[in-house]
C-alpha cells in the first residue's frame, strides 16, 4: 500500500515547492509518488496536482450559494474536504502509488486545528504515514521566534497525531544563521544562552521554560535542513522519511 507524506507549515513557509520537490526526488529515484492537493483556496501551483481537492470544491461557489466571503468560504470548503475522503481515496488506489505527497492548506489552522485535518489524516488508507512540519528559516532566525514556531510545530503533531519530521525550509536564504537555528534545535544549552541575549528578559524567561518543557516531554523540534530551490538536504529528508515510514510510526 501507499506511503502518505503530509506537508504542513506556516503560510509561505514553501509547503506546495518541498511538495514538487519530493515528488521529483521519489520520480527520479524510482518510487511511484503522485500529489494530492488539499488546498481549496490554491490559485497556482508549482506542480500539476494528480489529484485535486479543488476538483470537488469550488471557493466561488460556496461564496455565492451561502453569502460567504473568502475566508469564511475557505473555513467551510476545508471542512467539507472530509466529506470527499471516499472518492479521494478511490482516486488514490487507482493510481497504486508507493508514495502520496499531501500539500496542506496554506493556512495551517484550517487543517490542523479543525476537525477535517486529524480525521483525514486519521482515516486515510494507507500503509504508513509520515507529517512534515516545515520551519520557514526566515520565520526562526531569532530564538525567541524559534520557540513560537517550535510551540506550533509541537501543537500540530498534537492535534494530528502522525510521526513528525521538522523540516527547516529556505536554508539558502539564512546560511549566515544557519548553523545557529540547528545549534538551537539540537541542544536545550544552546538555544537557553542565545535566549538569554535578549533585551526582553520577561519573554526570554517564558521561552526558556517553554522550551524545556518541550525538550521534557520529548518535542525537541530537530531540524532538517532544505533548500527547495537548490535542492540541498533532500537527500537527508527522504532518510528520515524513509526511517519513519518503514517503521510503520503512525503516531
Amino acid at each position: 500500500m501507499v506511503k502518505a507524506i503530509f506537508i504542513t507549515g506556516t503560510a509561505g513557509s514553501g509547503k506546495s515547492l518541498l511538495t514538487s520537490r519530493l515528488v521529483q526526488w521519489y520520480r527520479d529515484t524510482g518510487g511511484y509518488s503522485i500529489t494530492l492537493n488539499l488546498d481549496p483556496g490554491a490559485i497556482t501551483l508549482p506542480y500539476e496536482p494528480d489529484i485535486d481537492i479543488r476538483n470537488y470544491l469550488d471557493l466561488g461557489v460556496l461564496m455565492e450559494s451561502y453569502g460567504l466571503g473568502p475566508n469564511g468560504a475557505l473555513i467551510m470548503a476545508s471542512d467539507l474536504a472530509a466529506t470527499k475522503l471516499d472518492e479521494i481515496q478511490q482516486e488514490i488506489d487507482e493510481a497504486n502509488p508507493d508514495y502520496l505527497i499531501v500539500d496542506t492548506p496554506g493556512q495551517i489552522e484550517l487543517f490542523a486545528f479543525r476537525a477535517s485535518g486529524p480525521y483525514f489524516i486519521s482515516n486515510l488508507q494507507a500503509d504508513s504515514k509520515a507529517t512534515i512540519f516545515a520551519f520557514d528559516a526566515t520565520l526562526v532566525s531569532s530564538p525567541i521566534n524559534f520557540v513560537s514556531i517550535s510551540l506550533l510545530a509541537s501543537a500540530v503533531r498534537l492535534r494530528l497525531k502522525s510521526a513528525q519530521i521538522n523540516v527547516l525550509t529556505k536554508r539558502d536564504l539564512v546560511i549566515d544563521k544557519l548553523k545557529e537555528i540547528l545549534d538551537w534545535a539540537g541542544s536545550t544549552q544552546a538555544l537557553e544562552s542565545a535566549l538569554s541575549s535578549e533585551k526582553d528578559v520577561e519573554y526570554s524567561l517564558l521561552s526558556k521554560d517553554l522550551s524545556r518543557s518541550m525538550a521534557r516531554a520529548g518535542f525537541a523540534p530537530g531540524l532538517v535542513a532544505v533548500s527547495s530551490t537548490t535542492m540541498n538536504g533532500l537527500v537527508n529528508i527522504a532518510a528520515a522519511l524513509s526511517r519513519t515510514l518503514n517503521l510503520g510510526e503512525d503516531g
